[in-house]
């Protein structure tokens, strides 16, 4: 009986694990795996039924009274109303027009797209959904592989996970008590290498094997100078100062992420009036969805905040710290370790429930860890998130669950072949690791920005 009241919470992810996979709602399971074993830790005398009060209380203060996470709806609101206004396709033209004459330019602009996506609107699921029904069909119609057109598209969508405005990050700041403008900073600069990195791998194929992506006729496109640069004031200067308003009032201190989010949601409104879209079939569609998809995340905060509690009450903190301790792998063996398991819990949930169930878990860990050096003073949670965001990028591309190459799926022509998507994602998913082992190397690449900026 005695060793089962010491593994007693760890049999609540096996549980959980199990649940997941019946496809009942991730709210729902994490709510019933927390009663389940708070009853079962009842019956063996090691949890009181009047705790379960204390776990209302603890959602109240750190969801309900968070005003932190205001900004979630505000920003799920900016993004899926940025959708709507048209923002998107006329900058896509734009930029097929300047890359039309470096190989697989087609290609290198929906990576630039995804770059400006990311930076207005941080929804995975919108961004890719809306980057598939513009780019695919003229990416095959152009004569482009499958594999590497799917690849792109999925990629560069969820750089939206790691880019600013990123909700994610505000889930991360808000459960390790960090700054989120300090996690926007450190994004910045391995969001944008990560990008970087896509577009020398599509570059790289284009230039070996030009007929997976064929360039663009010179034909198409503007006739004189004049029509160019009208075409890139009016597809380039509306994302562009949203992005300022948003991300500039943030880093310049004027705003806080909550702040800023409402400016952002009020700069989409305006940009879906400045090109026509503002109607009411759309703001009703736009309020719906943004509502939707606020509910099922602060569902999931919820009922993740009660199965964290029942996990910690039942030893669950103080039994993975006495097994890590007895490791004596040191804190390199150790982030490995947590890395490795954020990476395999990819292949089979979502960033929305690996954050808010291991990371809560992983941050006592992290605070006992010791780098030395390598590492700058009050700066090693702030690396530590950035490395598991570039990490969860992985979430969405890893077969058989990632669920961007799903979304893609979904609204792609009936003549892609999920084989395909899984080819095309492999090369990328290794950039991203790759990305991740250079930060971790070299944490200054996340750090340097907010280091100077906060001096």
């Amino acid at each position: 009986m005695e060793s089962l009241i010491t593994i007693l919470p760890l049999l609540m992810f096996p549980l959980l694990a199990v649940l997941l996979f019946t496809g009942y709602p991730v709210a729902f399971v994490l709510a019933g795996v927390a009663m389940i074993f708070g009853f079962i830790g009842m019956a063996l005398g090691v949890f009181e039924f009047e705790q379960f009060f204390s776990i209302v209380l603890r959602i109240h203060g750190s969801n309900v009274n968070n005003l932190l996470l205001v900004a979630i709806p505000m920003f799920i609101f900016m993004g899926t109303m940025l959708e709507k206004s048209g923002v998107a396709g006329k900058l896509l033209d734009a930029l097929q027009v300047l890359t039309r004459r470096i190989p697989g330019g087609l290609a290198l602009s929906v990576m630039l797209l995804g770059v400006v996506m990311a930076a207005s609107t941080g929804i995975i699921g919108a961004s890719v959904v809306l980057m598939t029904l513009l780019a695919l069909p003229p990416m095959l119609k152009r004569g482009y592989d499958p594999a590497l057109a799917t690849g792109t598209i999925v990629s560069s969508g969820t750089l939206g996970i790691l880019i600013p405005p990123s909700i994610m990050l505000v889930i991360m700041g808000n459960l390790l008590s960090i700054s989120v403008g300090t996690l926007f900073m450190a994004a910045i600069i391995p969001g944008l290498m990560l990008a970087v990195f896509y577009m020398i791998y599509i570059l790289t194929t284009a230039t070996l094997n030009p007929e997976r992506a064929p360039a663009m006729p010179d034909e198409e496109g503007p006739k004189d100078l004049a029509a160019l640069i009208a075409l890139l004031l009016k597809s380039f200067l509306p994302p562009l100062a949203l992005i300022v308003a948003v991300l500039g009032s943030i880093f310049a201190g004027y705003a806080t992420p909550t702040e800023a989010s409402g400016v952002g949601a009020f700069g989409a409104v305006l940009l879906a009036l400045f090109n026509g879209k503002l109607t009411l079939p759309i703001v009703k569609d736009v309020l719906e969805r943004s509502a939707l998809t606020g509910a099922m995340l602060f569902g999931i905060f919820v009922t993740a905040t009660a199965f964290s509690f029942v996990f910690a009450f039942l030893g669950g903190h103080e039994l993975i710290s006495q097994f890590v301790n007895g490791m004596d792998m040191g804190s390199w063996g150790i982030l490995l370790i947590l890395m490795a398991i954020v990476f395999l819990l990819g292949f089979f949930l979502d960033w929305i429930q690996i954050t808010l169930i291991v990371l809560p878990i992983f941050a006592p860990i992290v605070g006992m860890m010791d780098f030395g050096d390598h590492v700058a003073a009050g700066m090693l949670l702030p690396w530590f998130a950035i490395m598991v965001a570039v990490n969860l990028q992985t979430s969405f591309l890893t077969p058989p669950f990632g669920f961007a190459l799903f979304y893609l799926k979904g609204v792609a022509p009936k003549s892609i072949k999920i084989q395909q998507i899984y080819r095309g994602v492999i090369p990328f998913v290794l950039l991203q690791l790759l990305g991740l082992a250079l930060i971790a190397a070299f944490p200054e690449i996340a750090l340097w920005l907010p280091e100077r900026l906060l001096d």
